[in-house]
């Protein structure tokens, strides 16, 4: 198996830069860039990025408008989630002693 990926950008092989220029005389292309897997190791557990797969964000940005329909279709969300909180609310005075009212949001599953 290779270590390297080719980006998976839409338009990658269209960008004009130097990186992407191959070939000889009058036989030159762009090509799409060439991605070593690995090459940042966010999390060192060898997890798969994004990074794996597109060379920089412009091309996971084209990737996602793309195919942005079918990546929702894989697993569509059909109904609100919610999270449990707790809401206090702290009567205060600021540097000059005007009254204000904090609020403080905590999630009831965190400790």
């Amino acid at each position: 198996m290779s270590n390297y990926n080719w980006c998976h950008g839409t338009n990658c092989h269209t960008k004009e830069t130097q990186s992407r220029v191959r070939g000889s005389g009058d036989n030159k292309v762009l090509r799409t860039i060439r991605i070593k897997q690995g090459r940042y190791n966010w999390n060192n557990n060898n997890s798969i990025t994004y990074d794996d797969y597109f060379c920089g964000q412009h091309c996971l940005m084209d990737f996602i408008r793309e195919h942005l329909t079918s990546i929702i279709a894989i697993a569509p969300r059909r109904e609100a989630l919610e999270t449990p909180i707790k809401v206090e609310k702290e009567k205060d005075t600021d540097w000059r002693g005007d009254p204000y009212t904090r609020t403080r949001i905590t999630s009831k599953n965190s400790s």
